[in-house]
């Protein structure tokens, strides 16, 4: 009788256990129920890709940046580009007792179960850059107009060729991302809103045939992908002819291109460079856009960017809503998540002072 009685007490006191533990779940609006300031040095998890790009790099810095100055700590990890390493980091951070999760993906389709057990654990999650695909437990998105990344590259394009003056035909080639990053459909679809017209006007030319999504990523964002693509067209294609442009989504697919071309003969008096686009600012390409290279890239302030997601986790954990300013494009297949984009900036040999140095996003010396 004393067994069963014991018993008893036992599940009893499981049962108020777990209905304490409940009433400190996560509420309806992301937070966590009687949270407001009792957050002060939670640990903050932050998975970021990898560290072969110099760009990953500096996003985990400034968001642990931002992070410790609202009082929190932070355990940042790097999956180096295996979504399993990724999805193992994660799970053990949930094990870790992290109280919210800031998640750049690398491949936004395989975090669905895993981002359960952050739910059923009551951690909100915020998605970094990179929307996640197929799951409820994205609670908001932290990124650019992705769109608007692709307007810019394919415009500069346009502009720097005079096809609105009514120059052409030119020869151009199309380079996309990933195609397990929900950002390059983004990309891709903002230039080509820009470039079609002139593509089915005739006035440019994609020489190689390679014009679909499906034909032109680059898995991974990797640069000497990039490169060997570009090997085989020029080889394939342009035994006559010239490169006249080439789309790319980012600077180190950008690099591996101009790799490319410059063992093909280009980058001389007979056989200039191409206008050549990219994204990321990184110092590599800004040297390259310094010296006449690569002509442009996309600037995304980053500094803002961790701000804007250091903002979502101190809101969502204490009884707030964060900021947002989309409710209606970012659809995962699930749910639309709710986003905060920023504005990203064209940047090419006019304006890289401006908008890199004096913006005190490098030093001078950086990029020297």
């Amino acid at each position: 009788m004393r067994t069963r009685r014991a018993a008893l007490t036992a599940i009893a006191s499981a049962s108020c256990l777990a209905l304490t533990l409940s009433a400190c779940g996560q509420n309806s609006e992301g937070g966590s129920e009687g949270s407001s300031g009792s957050t002060k040095g939670a640990t903050i998890g932050i998975s970021m890709p990898t560290k072969s790009s110099e760009r990953w790099i500096a996003d985990g810095n400034n968001v642990v940046k931002e992070l410790k100055a609202k009082g929190y700590k932070t355990k940042l990890v790097y999956g180096e580009d295996e979504p399993d390493q990724q999805v193992s980091q994660i799970e053990n951070m949930i094990t870790q007792d992290v109280k919210a999760l800031i998640v750049a993906a690398i491949d936004n389709k395989s975090l669905g179960n895993v981002l359960q057990e952050a739910k059923d654990a009551g951690i909100p999650v915020i998605s970094y850059d990179r929307l996640i695909l197929g799951t409820d437990n994205v609670d908001y998105y932290a990124s650019f107009d992705n769109e608007k990344v692709g307007e810019l590259q394919a415009t500069y394009i346009v502009d720097k060729l005079g096809l609105k003056d009514g120059k052409g035909p030119f020869n151009i080639e199309l380079f996309a991302g990933s195609n397990d990053d929900n950002n390059t459909k983004y990309f891709f679809n903002g230039a080509m809103k820009v470039l079609k017209p002139y593509i089915d006007d005739k006035k440019l030319v994609v020489k190689s045939g390679q014009n679909q999504l499906t034909q032109v990523t680059t898995l991974r964002w990797d640069g000497a992908t990039a490169q060997r693509r570009m090997d085989d067209i020029l080889t394939g294609t342009y035994k006559s002819g010239r490169v006249d442009a080439v789309l790319s989504p980012y600077d180190g697919i950008s690099i591996g291109i101009i790799s490319a071309l410059k063992s093909d003969g280009y980058g001389t008096s007979s056989k200039p460079w191409p206008v050549i686009t990219g994204q990321d600012a990184e110092v590599a390409s800004v040297k390259s856009i310094k010296a006449g290279q690569q002509t442009q890239t996309v600037f995304k302030d980053i500094r803002e960017l961790a701000k804007v997601a250091a903002n979502m986790v101190d809101a969502s954990l204490n009884d707030k809503k964060p900021e947002v300013n989309d409710t209606k494009t970012y659809d995962n297949g699930s749910k639309v998540v709710p986003a905060y984009l920023l504005q990203p900036v064209s940047v090419d040999k006019g304006n890289w002072q401006k908008e890199l140095v004096d913006s005190g996003f490098y030093k001078a010396s950086d990029l020297n």
